[in-house]
């Protein structure tokens, strides 16, 4: 079975909040119920020099999750422009999670950050709202 049947992924933080600032972005609130685990990928952009930048993963029962995930920080350092970091949480102890990029300083730019769940209970999944794609199986060669 396709990789893409086995996941679902959703947005986290979109290029337009992730705009150069210096303010902390918490990204959408996921739901990991039906499933055990989450990748969560940060593409930064630009990165101004002295800028402080880090990301981490927090958690919580309602939706709006506030506790931090115990080594889940991961700092990005000012020349980081254009790197992708990510943290990946396998079962979580609460039932939301979000991931949170703090700026301080000077301005960091986040191009984009994505979820993607795994160990799904039930297949196929879907992707969130927002997101599509296409699944080949075999596919010929050719113009494409």
């Amino acid at each position: 079975m396709n990789l893409s049947k086995q996941v679902k992924i959703s947005t986290a933080i979109t290029p337009t909040a992730g705009a150069a600032a210096q303010t902390a972005i918490t990204g959408t609130t996921l739901d990991m119920s039906g499933f055990e685990g989450v990748l969560c990928i940060v593409r930064m952009g630009a990165i101004t020099g002295n800028a402080v930048t880090s990301i981490k993963m927090m958690q919580g029962a309602s939706t709006s999750p506030a506790t931090d995930l115990e080594g889940t920080s991961q700092t990005v350092a000012d020349d980081d422009d254009d790197e992708t970091f990510y943290i990946d949480v396998y079962k979580p102890t609460k039932r939301y999670v979000a991931v949170k990029v703090l700026r301080a300083t000077q301005d960091a730019v986040v191009a984009s950050a994505e979820y993607v769940q795994y160990g799904a209970k039930e297949l196929p999944t879907s992707h969130a709202t927002g997101v599509s794609g296409e699944t080949h199986i075999s596919p010929a060669e050719g113009t494409a």
